[in-house]
């Protein structure tokens, strides 16, 4: 693992999202911005015998994700639900012919499904130093999963949580043994800001009536950082060598926008200085999950790969706590 920069050059928190630094890519205290790329920041870090998992990995920043971890020379497990999954790695091995690439049938909004990953995967024996939750279903109309959940909570939160619970004994272990720090990074979203005024609905989270498709997405990512949190705080407690950060990748046209591609291309005609390629896309997710710069830096949430302030409501350590107790009472009543 390669060096850290000194502290001094650690992403600093900005008050708020620069617009003029987001329009024209102007670095933040990072050295790097909404302009950087996924290569870019992750340019000259090797990471030869690092295995990482990449979920929703067969498409989109995902597929960068993947495609740049894989170019930095780790083995990159590709978990998501779709036949692109094969031809995501076929793309990749054609542009870099000796990078090791895997790919796992995953389909976050099933949690029957995510145990039998979990089994399958732990069931190869390898290590695991990153993980990076990064599918996700935006926008989608009301529906539930097969385990009656809300579709958007439950494959944007409830999936990642129940994945990340049932790897992270063999992160700890890959983290112990190697000496080299384990990073778990969730995507998340400036959505979370439009979320429901209580910020999560645990009492109506299924209730079609009151349900709105933007601020449910939004519940989910406030859900993705609250997450990141209280897992951040309980591996800070026991000592874990593990960190955990949330970003922001930015708005890009992917198939995350299937559900609302109309008004997503409206909107971008209007915005479009503010949008990234793919490539910039990707980049917080690889600066996060890979760069020195943030050694020991957890519990975080980044964008532009600068760190960033987030709500009210992803700042409570109470909702964190309470977040994480209902999850659990949902994959145990699921089961």
């Amino acid at each position: 693992s390669p060096s850290p920069n000194p502290s001094s050059f650690r992403s600093r928190p900005k008050n708020k999202m620069g617009i003029l630094s987001l329009i024209t890519g102007k670095p933040g205290a990072s050295g790097f911005g909404s302009g950087s790329t996924a290569e870019q920041v992750t340019e000259g870090i090797s990471a030869a015998g690092l295995t990482v998992l990449v979920t929703g990995g067969s498409s989109g920043i995902g597929l960068e994700t993947s495609r740049v971890f894989a170019l930095r020379g780790a083995h990159v497990i590709i978990a998501a639900r779709n036949t692109e999954a094969s031809e995501a790695r076929k793309r990749i091995m054609e542009i870099h012919p000796l990078a090791r690439v895997d790919v796992l049938k995953l389909d976050l909004s099933s949690l029957k499904s995510v145990r039998a990953f979990a089994d399958q995967f732990n069931s190869m024996n390898l290590p695991l130093n990153i993980l990076i939750n990064n599918a996700g279903v935006m926008f989608c109309p009301f529906q539930l999963s097969e385990d009656e959940v809300e579709m958007q909570f439950a494959t944007n939160h409830l999936g990642h949580f129940l994945l990340t619970n049932l790897l992270l004994d063999n992160m700890k272990t890959t983290a112990k043994s190697t000496g080299i720090e384990g990073r778990i990074v969730n995507l998340s979203s400036v959505a979370h800001l439009h979320t429901y005024p209580k910020g999560i609905l645990f009492d109506q989270l299924n209730d079609k009536k009151i349900y709105n498709d933007k601020m449910a997405y939004g519940q989910s990512k406030l859900a993705n950082i609250l997450h990141a949190k209280e897992l951040s705080r309980r591996l800070k407690e026991e000592g874990a060598n593990i960190t955990v950060n949330c970003v922001h990748p930015g708005l890009i046209m992917t198939n995350l926008m299937r559900h609302s591609f109309a008004l997503m291309k409206a909107i971008q005609v209007v915005t479009y200085l503010f949008w990234k390629n793919v490539p910039q896309g990707a980049a917080t997710t690889c600066y996060v999950g890979l760069n020195p710069q943030l050694k020991g830096v957890t519990g975080k949430y980044f964008a532009d790969c600068n760190e960033e302030k987030t709500s009210k409501h992803a700042k409570s350590d109470v909702l964190a706590k309470q977040l994480w107790e209902f999850s659990e009472e949902l994959i145990r009543s699921a089961k």
